[in-house]
């Protein structure tokens, strides 16, 4: 149990103003280091305020972060009182004892009712459709869109979108106005290119890009709770959604087949690119003068529809769990206690962070409050995640592999691609003993 002096001390004096506890204990909180993880430290102060409990955000850089929690889960060491997990997480963490079963706690607080429905899904709840929940959700996310406002609204360059494609050019409302904004601005002469996505395949980025596509063409990944793929990842849909991926890679920076969200940022504070994919938890960075001297002429929008009409997009974000072998799990749910009511998720807004608070994301304020605001509201309620289940690492580098070749290479057909996929992921349930018989 950790305590200092300056703690006791703390404590002793809650005491003598009426405070239940004889002493304040101190909860570390465990992230990546990011922008988040900073407003989480300036809530978290507001909580030692409040109630003379110290609370450490304690980060290490994305590239470890997973490593690094796992090492401490897997040694039932008590370093983490909390952990921020990604979504993808919870199968493993949950089913291998290191997550505190909180569905008593979302079932006190309503936490289903009261927060973003696909963000209890996907952050809190596994297995799917179970009812048992592991995680508050705490740091929406999803994959959004900036833009180049100034190369949108320049007349010369309106009156020629409109000569070519017969339609006004404006923020793109479905994945073809995308494609057609993308081939308009393309114009390696000029070196200005027409659009950046994400291609990286070290981890989920390239995933996640695909899954913007097929999400929004109403294809899915699979069954999550038969674990059935075969007709599904293969799908029609899938097979168009993969191909519009393909195309819009055509219309990238040179040099764009190992690109993140650094480079996708990049593409619009460089002038490279028109549009640009990126996770909103990087915005803040598009609308700030010293990071981006395009700032002013910088917009957002939603993830495009496909030619169905769906509209949807890949899931980011963390929710954020009890770790199983802290020595102070009951001061952690008191935490939790604070953080999922609506004035401390107003707070958390406010300071930065991406709420999950249906209330919050509701409001005028929160929507108005900055230029991408109101795009983060339309997505958070129409979001899609990757599996969840233990063996996710696997599904993700194997759907990797087999994408990666034909996007970024030109290698076989879309078809072909998703067929082997979905053979991959037939046989990895097969070896957990995923599929139902």
């Amino acid at each position: 149990m950790r305590k200092t002096l300056t703690g006791m001390l703390a404590g002793i004096g809650l005491a003598l103003a009426g405070s239940t506890s004889a002493y304040a204990q101190e909860l570390t909180i465990f992230w990546a280091e990011w922008d988040p993880a900073n407003y989480l430290q300036e809530l978290a102060n507001i909580y030692e305020a409040e109630t003379g409990v110290k609370v450490t955000v304690e980060t290490t850089p994305w590239s470890d972060f997973q490593t690094k929690a796992f090492t401490e889960f897997n040694a039932k060491g008590s370093a983490y009182d909390m952990v921020v997990g990604d979504s993808q997480w919870i199968g493993a963490a949950s089913e291998a004892g290191h997550y505190v079963d909180l569905s008593e706690f979302f079932a006190k607080h309503k936490l289903a009712e009261t927060m973003a429905p696909a963000t209890v899904k996907y952050y809190a709840e596994y297995p799917a459709a179970s009812g048992k929940y592991w995680s508050v959700p705490a740091e929406g996310d999803a994959v959004g869109w900036s833009y180049r406002k100034d190369w949108f609204e320049d007349p010369k360059e309106m009156e020629a979108f409109k000569a070519k494609y017969g339609y006004d050019l404006a923020p793109p409302k479905t994945f073809k106005e995308l494609r057609d904004i993308a081939e308009f601005f393309h114009r390696p002469d000029e070196k200005r290119y027409g659009i950046a996505i994400y291609t990286d395949n070290s981890y989920d980025a390239l995933v996640m890009g695909v899954e913007n596509a097929i999400f929004s063409y109403g294809g899915e990944l699979g069954d999550y709770a038969s674990y059935k793929v075969d007709g599904i990842i293969n799908s029609d849909k899938n097979v168009a959604a993969l191909e519009m991926y393909k195309e819009l890679y055509k219309f990238t920076p040179p040099g764009w087949a190992k690109s993140f969200f650094i480079e996708d940022n990049q593409a619009i504070t460089e002038n490279l690119a028109a549009m640009s994919m990126n996770y909103f938890a990087f915005f803040p960075a598009l609308v700030n003068e010293s990071s981006n001297p395009n700032a002013k002429n910088t917009g957002f929008f939603a993830n495009p529809a496909g030619p169905d009409g769906d509209q949807f997009a890949a899931l980011g974000g963390q929710g954020i769990s009890i770790v199983n072998y802290s020595e102070n799990k009951e001061e952690a749910f008191k935490f939790l206690e604070w953080f999922v009511k609506d004035e401390t998720q107003k707070k958390w807004a406010e300071l930065g962070g991406y709420t999950c608070n249906t209330a919050v994301l509701e409001s005028a304020e929160f929507q108005n409050a900055t230029p991408y605001n109101k795009a983060f509201y339309d997505t958070m309620f129409k979001v899609k995640d990757f599996w969840a289940t233990p063996e996710y690492a696997e599904l993700l580098i194997q759907m990797n592999q087999r994408v990666y070749p034909f996007i970024t290479g030109d290698q076989g057909t879309a078809k072909d691609t998703l067929d082997a996929l979905a053979g991959d992921w037939n046989a990895t349930f097969k070896k957990y003993n995923r599929q139902q018989q």
